[in-house]
């Protein structure tokens, strides 16, 4: 039963409500919460409505044999969750079935929730750091930071998190930062870091090289697309050892990786650009292109999290509820994605609101997993 399969990964986590006090569930109320956010459901209401409207299959499945309660209720009890709990259940679960292979690239990146902000402080919006398995299309873990300044010290806490042994992390050049580099070696992973102006001294001595090396480079690969305009962009890797200075803070720097990117639209200006990048890895110039096309996935999951599931629209901010829900999005969208039916994530969740067979195939291809491993 699909509710045994959560239970499995997610009884760990702990009702903070005085034991006298609790009518419902905390875990049919968890989980109704769930099926409701596959199904499209955007805030509070939208959760009970859909338990509602299918509390004859919440039933039959040993939940709400009673009533349901209150949107009011539901949130209190969603919100009052310690997301840290509920991370680690979450990242285990991934872990489960998230089967890491070398060189794999994770992509780790911020997102800002728009409308998690305290309604007497703007300034107090949440911000949340995730981790994203580019092939597998998979969210493996998130962690919230109150400001995008904060990721610095986030993105260590998540990685200390996750399970990275093998893998390539791309990160962008905010979390350009030593100690981060460190931590993920420590982890047994590698890194691919953007280098920019907030590493002056490094940067330079990266573009030092390759204005030298530049005219003797070879087998750079050429990726060209057409959307409207001629895009090609060719990259380049070389070793760290051709660093001029000391760079040795940078743990077990071996590459140091230029992307060069030409852009021409007609009737616009020709846009021709340079990027820089440090590894921990000895890559080949086609490994690190790939690798630097791979990390924009999370771009790509972040849109679909915003004009799909509606995040930036969500209005849930008190307590812990935006973060908790946050997660609940993420969990979903990992589950939609694994069910096979060619739909768009939003046709998805529109036949899990009309019928359940479908919710039960998503839920099907997101707790089988678990089961299997």
């Amino acid at each position: 039963m699909h509710i045994d399969h959560f239970k499995e990964h997610f009884h760990t986590v702990t009702d903070q409500r005085q034991s006298a006090k609790t009518t419902y569930c905390l875990f049919e109320v968890l989980f109704g919460s769930l099926c409701s956010v596959i199904a499209g459901a955007k805030g509070w209401f939208d959760i009970r409505e859909y338990i509602l409207g299918h509390h004859d299959w919440f039933k039959r499945n040993g939940l709400f044999l009673n009533e349901i309660p209150a949107d009011d209720t539901i949130a209190r009890i969603i919100s009052t969750i310690e997301p840290k709990q509920f991370q680690e259940c979450f990242i285990n679960w991934m872990s489960s079935i998230h089967t890491l292979t070398k060189g794999q690239v994770i992509a780790i990146d911020g997102k800002t929730l728009r409308g998690s902000y305290n309604r007497e402080d703007r300034a107090s919006t949440i911000h949340m750091i995730s981790a994203y398995a580019s092939s597998n299309k998979l969210v493996l873990g998130q962690l919230k930071t109150e400001q995008k300044s904060n990721e610095i010290t986030a993105i260590p806490e998540l990685i200390k998190m996750l399970d990275i042994k093998g893998a390539l992390i791309t990160i962008d050049a905010m979390a350009c930062q030593t100690k981060i580099a460190k931590v993920i070696t420590d982890k047994g992973g590698d890194y691919l870091l953007a280098v920019k102006s907030n590493q002056g001294k490094l940067r330079k001595a990266v573009e030092k090289v390759f204005s030298k090396e530049r005219a003797n480079l070879a087998d750079s690969v050429v990726f060209e697309e057409s959307h409207g305009r001629i895009e090609s962009r060719q990259c380049y890797v070389l070793g760290s050892n051709k660093l001029e200075g000391d760079f040795s803070r940078w743990a077990s720097l071996k590459s140091i990786v230029m992307i060069e990117n030409f852009r021409f639209e007609k009737g616009k200006k020709l846009d021709l650009e340079y990027r820089y990048y440090i590894s921990s890895k000895e890559l080949s110039a086609e490994q690190a292109a790939n690798a630097v096309r791979e990390h924009w996935g999370i771009e790509s999951m972040h849109w679909v999290l915003d004009v799909s599931m509606n995040e930036d629209a969500c209005q849930i901010y008190k307590d812990h509820g935006a973060e908790n829900v946050a997660c609940l999005r993420h969990m979903s969208l990992n589950m939609l994605r694994e069910e096979p039916t060619k739909l768009s994530i939003v046709g998805k969740q529109k036949r899990c609101m009309m019928n359940t067979s479908m919710l039960e195939a998503v839920l099907n291809a997101g707790f089988n997993s678990m089961a299997k491993n």
